[in-house]
């Protein structure tokens, strides 16, 4: 395995997508500005040819070039598997609803030459920067869109031999470690068993609302074996701090009514212990096993830094026992780790 020495916030950059709110060129520059700022070097970036259909790697290229910010001082991950394409509909076909105002469309291409393919453009798109951290970008959603068993087993293989080409990449020294992005956990750990990972990325998956002891027990797994833990979409997609989309889908306060509940008492227990709920789900997301790293995106230049204090917060154990008590996180997450 090779080892990555990764700071505690690494930049999520699917705002720079224009996930959710479409933002200028100049807001744009002050997140990627405030991130170098407040981050020991190298300053790390997690992006996807997904996020925006590349918008979000030509924006993070184009800012670190207009602040002078040398490659070096630099570590980005990109994460593969998305193609930048031309937009021929209203709005993108490859994410409905999700991204704004984009000019692009994209496809998804997992294969040897097509993981090749996302990894070239990836760095044209960055302009002056290139990723040295690289991975399968939404393995579980391809796997997902199998129309029968033998379509599984054959995508499965694409995702392998995508796995192929990032190994010869690495061989030839021009990225410095592999690994997976995914929201279904249990496709990492079918990766992890058939393809040598230096790190992982787990999304939606452990959060202070959702850590199921299965995941627990498989993130030890990975600590035991060096591989890093790189924790991502701890507020469930925005929903445990305010938002209606719970990892992504639109949550109604009636038909989920249960979920609403939930995040009220947290919010109450948040209140009466004087910390906010973004406090509680970031250093929940990094107390989990062989974690190393929480990767946080933000569409606001004023929350980066405070982002990066919170990652150091000391939460009073009172507030861990009370979420346990009152069944809002389990118990043995609570004693173990907290």
């Amino acid at each position: 395995m090779q080892e990555i020495n990764l700071p505690k916030v690494i930049f999520g950059t699917s705002g720079l997508g224009n996930l959710y709110v479409p933002l200028s060129d100049e807001a744009k520059l002050a997140i990627v500005a405030q991130s170098v700022k407040c981050s020991r070097k190298p300053v790390v970036f997690d992006s996807a040819g997904k996020y925006g259909a590349g918008l979000a790697l030509e924006s993070l290229g184009r800012s670190l070039k207009q602040l002078n910010v040398s490659p070096s001082e630099v570590l980005i991950s990109n994460k593969l598997g998305w193609l930048r394409t031309e937009l021929k509909t209203a709005e993108p076909t490859f994410e409905p609803g999700v991204w704004r105002d984009l000019k692009h469309d994209a496809v998804q291409k997992i294969s040897y030459e097509g993981i090749l393919e996302c990894y070239e453009q990836g760095n044209e798109l960055l302009g002056d920067y290139r990723a040295e951290l690289v991975s399968v970008h939404d393995p579980d959603e391809y796997l997902a869109a199998a129309k029968n068993e033998a379509d599984q087993m054959q995508r499965y293989q694409d995702i392998l031999e995508a796995y192929r080409a990032l190994h010869e990449l690495k061989q030839q020294g021009k990225v410095k470690a592999i690994g997976v992005g995914s929201k279904d956990w249990r496709i990492i750990k079918r990766i992890a068993r058939d393809v040598g990972l230096d790190w992982v990325m787990i999304a939606n998956s452990m959060t202070i609302h959702s850590h199921p002891v299965e995941l627990v027990e498989f993130m030890q797994e990975l600590e035991n074996q060096e591989i890093a833990i790189i924790n991502s979409a701890v507020f469930n997609g925005g929903f445990l701090t305010g938002s209606a989309y719970y990892n992504y889908n639109l949550k109604d306060p009636v038909k989920d009514k249960d979920l609403y509940h939930w995040r009220a008492l947290f919010y109450r227990l948040c209140k009466d212990f004087n910390i906010t709920p973004v406090d509680a789900c970031i250093v929940f997301g990094l107390k989990a096993p062989g974690v190393k790293s929480i990767a946080l995106n933000t569409t606001n230049a004023d929350r980066v830094a405070l982002n990066v204090a919170i990652a150091s917060l000391k939460i009073p154990g009172g507030f861990w026992n009370e979420m346990g008590e009152r069944g809002l996180i389990n118990k043995a997450f609570a004693s173990a780790y907290l």
